[in-house]
């Protein structure tokens, strides 16, 4: 039987900050929990009776607080192994973990961030999510721009958020051959005018620079049947308005979709269809391409198109563009059957599928310095699945492309609040045989600052210190202090369908 998970958690008594189970979005069978995970999710509610007893607090008031999340990491520590940076004091002292990870200590920079327009899209109900512990809605609410306001600056330490596409072609003119405008252009569950029209919202709201964009176009967007190529006059013209009229800053790539219907997806590298539009985007003055790689379930015919192979020679033949690699091109989640197939993962290299792929273009072409990993989903998603793989992510991508070229992302709203991924990179670490093994470093805090905002700021050209300055006194940051005085607080639950018995 299959049942919510906030359902299963409601009769199991479970309250987690920190996800302890995968959970199923319809796609297959929800898997029982691993005998490590049924362990540390017990453990976890164990101590916060033990712990908020102590402290004279209801349990569920404990797990929201920061003591409530250290609790979750150290029980982790105790099944896992040391993966976390985490004392038993946080659990019962607030104030440790504000003297060893204070609150803006970090400027953080989410380049991958979303809502929809009005739309339930389901990836809360994810099996990552499910079992995260969390009662994550599952509403058309849940993902609108309200909620991603709440849960992205009020509910999390974010200081910038890049709001990032979901692949839709807008449509310019209709069958009259006049401009559409606004709502008229469709352009699917996250267009480029609504992400445009927010982004200004947002700012105009807070004072100054909380938010940026990016733009949906793409190279088969727009097609002529006839020519069975990109309508090149049609493809320019929408390419335009996202840069002129709506001040896009980032292009948002998905070559494995098709939603200008062209029969197929298409290689960054491919010169009569991809070069053109860099060279347009480069007269344009928009350089940043920020590209999903990795994750090819999403497509099941067009899935190989989301192979980094095809950033090498792009970015060797545009030295001036800089290229993001969304989710560091892992090709399959833990909630996917492949993850845990036979080749996926070889422990002996700490190499895993497509990911590799992505660190070998850095060591054939050592001088290469427009490519920027991106972690969203990636590490969310490893460093509670299997905190091993998660330390060759991270290890691997600083060891070859350099702490000053990995790129934070969490991938939320489809998550809910970004808050407790923030958290875990604040106690990550890579373990001392792992690096003795491998040749990797232990991050320092300058590597994490990199990580966290450093990079992307450079890349979208913030002036950091000014950013610094304004965030204090800006309207969002007064609004999320009246917030949390009147007692708002994160949700720690998610729906989704797990196994009632297991």
């Amino acid at each position: 039987m299959w049942i919510p998970k906030w359902q299963r958690d409601q009769r199991h008594g479970v309250d987690s900050p920190v996800p302890t189970q995968a959970v199923s979005n319809e796609e297959f069978i929800p898997r029982p929990q691993s005998s490590q995970q049924r362990q540390w999710e017990q453990l976890i509610g164990e101590l916060a009776d033990e712990k908020s007893k102590k402290l004279g607090l209801p349990r569920r008031d404990f797990m929201r607080t920061s003591m409530g999340m250290a609790t979750a990491f150290l029980a982790s520590n105790m099944i896992y192994g040391p993966n976390w940076d985490v004392d038993a004091a946080e659990t019962l002292d607030a104030d440790a973990t504000t003297e060893k990870f204070p609150k803006g200590e970090y400027f953080i920079v989410d380049v991958q961030t979303h809502f929809t327009d009005g739309v339930a899209i389901g990836f809360r109900k994810a099996e990552f999510v499910r079992n995260m512990g969390f009662d994550l809605k599952e509403n058309a609410e849940a993902y609108s721009f309200t909620n991603y306001v709440k849960e992205i600056f009020f509910d999390s330490e974010t200081s910038i958020a890049v709001i990032s596409g979901v692949p839709g072609a807008e449509t310019n003119k209709n069958l009259l051959g006049k401009t559409l405008e606004g709502r008229d252009r469709r352009g699917g569950i996250l267009p480029s005018w609504l992400m445009s029209q927010r982004k200004k919202e947002l700012n105009e709201l807070a004072g100054g620079t909380r938010a940026v964009c990016q733009g949906n176009c793409a190279p088969n967007h727009y097609w002529n049947r006839t020519t069975n190529a990109p309508d090149f006059p049609a493809l320019f013209e929408q390419m335009e308005r996202e840069v002129k009229t709506y001040g896009i800053d980032s292009w948002k790539w998905y070559c494995h979709t098709d939603p200008g219907r062209s029969g197929d997806g298409f290689r960054m590298d491919d010169e009569k269809m991809a070069y053109p539009f860099y060279e347009k985007s480069k007269e344009l003055g928009l350089k940043v391409f920020s590209v999903h790689k990795g994750f090819a379930s999403q497509s099941r015919t067009l899935g190989h198109f989301a192979h980094p192979g095809d950033l090498e020679q792009a970015a060797k033949d545009h030295p001036d563009l800089t290229f993001i690699a969304y989710h560091s091109a892992l090709k399959h989640g833990p909630g996917e059957p492949q993850f845990e197939a036979d080749g996926f993962y070889d422990p002996t290299t700490g190499d895993f599928e497509w990911h590799a792929e992505l660190m070998k273009i850095k060591q054939r072409n050592p001088d290469m310095n427009n490519v920027y990993p991106e972690i969203g989903s990636s590490f969310g998603l490893l460093s509670i699945a299997h905190p091993e793989m998660c330390q060759h992510l991270i290890g691997k991508n600083v060891k070859h492309y350099g702490s000053d070229h990995v790129i934070w992302g969490t991938d939320c709203l489809w998550w809910g609040s970004p808050q407790w991924v923030i958290d875990a990179m604040k106690r990550f670490q890579i373990s001392d045989k792992l690096c003795e093994q491998f040749g990797y470093a232990k991050l320092t805090k300058q590597d994490k600052a990199n990580i966290f905002g450093l990079n992307a700021a450079k890349i979208y050209g913030f002036d950091v210190q000014e950013q610094i300055k304004a965030l204090p006194n800006d309207a969002l940051s007064n609004l999320k202090t009246a917030y949390l005085e009147r007692g708002g607080q994160r949700d720690n639950a998610a729906q989704g369908w797990v196994r009632a018995d297991a």
